[in-house]
């Protein structure tokens, strides 16, 4: 059964090796999971799965391998009950003075011990009673019926909700790599880009170092300092506000939380769809407090690397014609400001928000993209993924 479930997850693209397959089933042996459905689903997703961006797909394919048994079951008493015994045939509506009537069994264990008794004892298929595992009943054991302290088997949608244990919900499925970000998954993307030096006053102890020096000085203590290892990764963030981007404020206010967070060294500057001869940092004073873009690529090194947000979605003259601003006349076309900023800061990604399959329908952000040189990702996990990647090279 386990190599069925390991060839499962492989093929749900979870990276998961034979040593760390090795590794579940000496765990397995021992028995660190005992007869309990919950601790194999914890022990085998430690063993298995080693980055929080697949913990959805291993959930898809735990839920759908083991089809709902919870903490007992087929798997685990021995006991073979065909899935068509469980095929929801009828929906059984009780009054609330029908249900009054029903009772809790007596806690977990006495839930427990009479399922492995039922198990051992039905030889049938049963619909609509009260004791047999079936459908439509008021029996704790089953599908499609009611009971106020139940254990599901085989369902597919869940009807009253009153199973003892949930363990089959997956919790972590906007760490799937196509699905939009949240904070957290940023926070795990950037890390990517992280390039870690030791600078500054040494403030740090060095265990190791210390205990090298001390055995080369006969046992006498020789205590050594280290700087503290910093991120020294810098970066410069330009994000498109206003029109269409309004639809994209949320995952843009993410990253931008994600990124104060990771990175130290950060700036950040606003503009309207394109990039033209000025940038600003108040949205509230844009028009006020412009700061000429020229000064920004003067005043920031070449060593940071540019990150534009923004979905590339406009009118192509806004791009291409000087004067094409639905702003103000722009002296300069906005692909020539552009350029000078790649030119100047050669480590640069675009993340576009709007979906990839429509990038190709719309001129504008072929336009972009082609001044990027093909180097605009999606905002989405992998595509965040890809960006940072290549940014870190």
């Amino acid at each position: 059964m386990f190599i069925d479930f390991y060839m499962k997850v492989k093929a749900a693209k979870v990276p998961a090796s034979i040593r760390e397959y090795l590794m579940l089933l000496e765990a397995m042996n021992a028995h660190v999971a005992g007869m309990s459905v919950d601790n194999f689903y914890y022990l085998s997703r430690s063993a298995l799965v080693k980055d929080e961006k697949y913990f959805d797909r291993y959930d898809r394919v735990f839920g759908e391998f083991f089809k709902g048994v919870q903490e007992v079951g087929e798997h685990f008493f021995g006991a073979d009950i065909p899935e068509e015994w469980l095929a929801k045939q009828a929906e059984l509506l009780l009054s609330d003075a029908d249900k009054a009537q029903i009772e809790a069994m007596g806690g977990w264990e006495k839930v427990m011990e009479e399922l492995k008794k039922r198990l051992e004892e039905q030889k049938g298929e049963h619909h609509g009673g009260n004791k047999w595992i079936g459908t439509g009943g008021t029996s704790p054991f089953g599908t499609g019926g009611f009971n106020p302290e139940g254990v599901a088997i085989g369902q597919k949608k869940r009807r009253q909700g009153k199973a003892l244990k949930v363990w089959e919900k997956r919790e972590y499925k906007n760490y799937d790599d196509n699905l939009q970000l949240g904070i957290r998954n940023i926070q795990l993307a950037l890390r990517r880009l992280r390039q870690f030096a030791r600078t500054g006053a040494e403030d740090e102890f060095d265990l190791k170092e210390t205990i090298d020096r001390t055995a080369k000085n006969a046992g006498l203590l020789d205590i050594v300092m280290r700087p503290e290892r910093t991120n020294r990764v810098k970066v410069l963030m330009f994000f498109d506000v206003g029109g269409s981007m309004d639809d994209h404020i949320r995952v843009c206010e993410e990253l931008f939380s994600a990124s104060r967070t990771e990175f130290k060294n950060l700036e950040f500057y606003y503009f309207h769809n394109c990039v033209y001869e000025g940038l600003w940092k108040d949205n509230r004073r844009r028009f006020d407090e412009r700061a000429p873009t020229i000064d920004v690529i003067n005043k920031y090194p070449t060593d940071y690397k540019a990150i534009f947000v923004g979905d590339a979605f406009m009118s192509p003259y806004e791009i291409t014609y000087k004067g094409g601003s639905v702003e103000h006349w722009n002296e300069e076309p906005g692909a020539l400001w552009i350029s000078r900023m790649l030119d100047h800061w050669p480590d640069a990604i675009w993340l576009n928000p709007r979906p990839e399959q429509r990038w190709d329908h719309t001129p504008s952000t072929q336009i972009i993209k082609e001044l990027m040189t093909n180097r605009m990702y999606p905002l989405t996990v992998e595509g965040l993924d890809r960006g940072l990647k290549a940014l870190s090279r």
